[in-house]
Formats: structure tokens, sequence, C-alpha cells
């Protein structure tokens, strides 16, 4: 059974009228725009409004993004827009820098191996607290402080992520034994589904239930990718620290608004996209094998980022399709 945040009245489907509260500080001042120009803008995003109207997107948070209060503030007035306009945010989220700073202050040194964090039990117990808990709840706190509505999903509110012990190998072909990480096998739609059906934002942790109650640490973009096969989501977004694939990292203008799948593997074929970014592309291209039909990596640090992506024409970021529209 689900529960629903503070300023619902916890029965399903009967929701209660929202807290409207004042920003803390009014976002900065943007420049003055013509009568004209702001009737232009509003034209521009319309036809991408009605296109993406109950549309599910999954957004992925974590890194750097986390840590920056001003662009993470931006970034959740535009899902708060997003959600008013019509369409089904989902946000799933790490926690990296935060749990690093935890583990550091309880004498405890972070260990990586293949991008996975080795989880024991005293590690797990402070992802559990700072992931699950603090992160996830303080991202969904704020996303009710600019208008919007959310149900922080975790341990003890309501689960939405099952799973298993991640299995790895090293390159001799022996299991690697990264402690309590897991690997996602279920996601719970309908609870999420519903969510997003009442104007609800679901904030969900990269964390997940094994079948007999064991927790395990997740991969935030692995878990982003489940959470959006599983909804058949329209939008996978990937919130990076980059604005996007670029022929030349080193030049902001020659980033590439729109690939397809089979063009993204010529490019790293050819070896026109740089080392840095080939992970990222990859694991695009590994998602779109999972039913996603579009995914974008975006770079968070750029204020309203998400907007411009979504609701102009050409957008800020990459775009990666599996097949031409």
């Amino acid at each position: 059974m689900i529960r629903f945040p503070s300023h619902l009245d916890g029965k399903q489907g009967e929701l209660a009228r929202p807290r409207v509260r004042v920003l803390a500080r009014p976002l900065e001042r943007l420049p003055l725009l013509t009568a004209t120009e702001k009737a232009a803008v509003l034209i521009e995003a319309l036809g991408w409004i009605r296109k993406f109207r109950d549309k599910v997107t999954v957004i992925k948070l974590g890194g750097s993004l986390l840590d920056d209060i001003d662009a993470l503030r931006h970034l959740l007035v535009d899902i708060v827009f997003m959600e008013t306009v019509g369409m089904r945010p989902v946000v799933v989220h790490g926690g990296g820098a935060a749990i690093n700073r935890a583990m550091d202050a309880a004498g405890l040194e972070p260990k990586f191996i293949q991008g996975r964090r080795v989880t024991d039990s005293a590690t797990l117990e402070i992802v559990e607290k700072v992931l699950a808990y603090e992160t996830n709840e303080h991202l969904a706190a704020r996303i009710e402080e600019f208008g919007g509505r959310a149900a922080p999903l975790n341990f003890r509110t309501t689960n939405v992520l099952w799973g298993e012990k991640l299995s790895l190998e090293d390159d001799a072909g022996k299991p690697i034994d990264l402690g309590s990480v897991g690997t996602i096998t279920r996601v719970d739609r309908g609870t999420i589904s519903n969510l997003c059906l009442a104007g609800i934002v679901p904030v969900i942790p990269s964390m997940c239930l094994g079948e007999g109650g064991e927790k395990y640490n997740v991969n935030a973009d692995t878990a982003a990718t489940a959470v959006a096969q599983s909804l058949g989501a329209e939008k996978l977004v990937y919130m990076s620290d980059v604005n996007g694939v670029r022929l030349d990292k080193d030049d902001p203008d020659s980033l590439i608004h729109s690939l397809t799948a089979a063009e993204a593997e010529k490019l790293i074929r050819d070896g026109a996209i740089a080392k840095g970014m080939i992970p990222k592309v990859q694991a695009c291209l590994d998602t779109l094998g999972k039913g996603i039909r579009k995914i974008h990596i975006i770079d968070g640090r750029e204020r309203h980022a998400l907007l411009l992506e979504i609701y102009t024409n050409k957008g800020v970021g990459t775009e990666i399709l599996k097949e031409p529209l």
C-alpha cells in the first residue's frame, strides 16, 4: 500500500488541495523580451507540449549536479513545469558525492571496481541513510517548495525497485564480490504510474530490495534505465556535466543535436566521438535496445537545460534515436 506524501489524504485516487508555497528567493532576472518575442517562445513550445502530453520522461540525476544548489533549483523548477503542462516526469537519482563525504566523515575509504561502489555492511548503512532517505526526501521536498507535488519512494515509504545481487567477473573470468551491490529485476510499474496520473512526481533512489528483504546499492544509470524500460518511457534524460556529444570535445560549437543509433555507432567506429564520451554513448545505445525510443544527454549545469532541450526546436543537448523520425 503506497504511503502518499503529507499533503495527500492517504487514500489512493483522492487528492487534497496542494499546498501553495512561495519561493525562498526569486529566480535570477532574465533579459526582458518584447511581447512579440514572448509570444514566439510560447508558440514554439506549444507544439512540443501537445506532442509530449501524458508521455513519461525518466530523468536521471546524480554526480556534481546534486551539489550545485543553483543548477539543481533550476532543474527542479523545470520538472514542476513539465508536470504542470501535462508531461509525466519521473526522477531517479544517485548520491555519489554526498555518500563519499559521509564515508570520509566515518573514516571509511570509498572503493570502486568497474565503476561500481564496493558496498560492505558499513558502507551500505551510509548509502541507505544518505541516498535513500536524506537525498531522496530532500529532492521531493524541494519539488514541493516550487509548487509541485512529489512522492519520495524509499524503503520507509514505498519501495518500487526489487533486485538481486550483481555478479561481475574480472578479466580472468573470476567472480568479483562487490558486497551489497544489486541489479534490478522488477519495477513496481503500477505504483509509479498511479502517482504520475495523479500529478505527483515519483522520486526514486538507486537502491533496491531483494526478495528476501536484502538491501542493495544500485548504479543510478542502471536504475534509471530499468525504470524507463518498465514504464515504456517516451524519453530517458541523463543530466550530465557535458552538453552532449561533440565531434571535438574541446569545441562546444561541434555539438551534435541529433543522432540515430546507426550514426552513433559509425562515429564511434570512425573515432569521431572522443574517448571519454564513448562509454556514455555506448550506454545510450544499449538502452535503446531495451525499448526506449529516445535518449538525451544534457548538461545539467546549464540553467533550464531540461526545458530548452524538450520544448524548443533545436534543443541544447544531444538526442539519440533508435531510428530516424
